[in-house]
């Protein structure tokens, strides 16, 4: 290929942390608790992947929703190898 720059692969739809962190708890009946603490100066502020080259230069789209990748994900790996067995 002569690309040699970076591509984005990502979910280009934007939510933020907390939103993602619901989502996981949700998803793996955790009884965990979330707990808010003050963001980096340096945090983004958006959190939404440009996929438009991914889009041109290899035709990718996403194809799978972020509650359904997370329990494919969980089957795959397991709940307890990735929130704790102790949870």
């Amino acid at each position: 290929s002569d690309v040699h720059e970076p591509v984005n692969i990502g979910n280009p739809d934007e939510f933020t942390l907390l939103e993602l962190a619901q989502v996981v708890i949700e998803v793996t009946e955790s009884r965990s608790e979330i707990v808010h603490e003050a963001l980096p100066t340096d945090d983004p502020q958006v959190r939404q992947p440009d996929i438009a080259r991914a889009r041109q230069l290899l035709g990718w789209e996403p194809e799978v929703e972020l509650r359904d990748g997370l329990r494919m994900t969980i089957e795959q790996a397991g709940v307890e190898r990735l929130v704790g067995a102790s949870d």
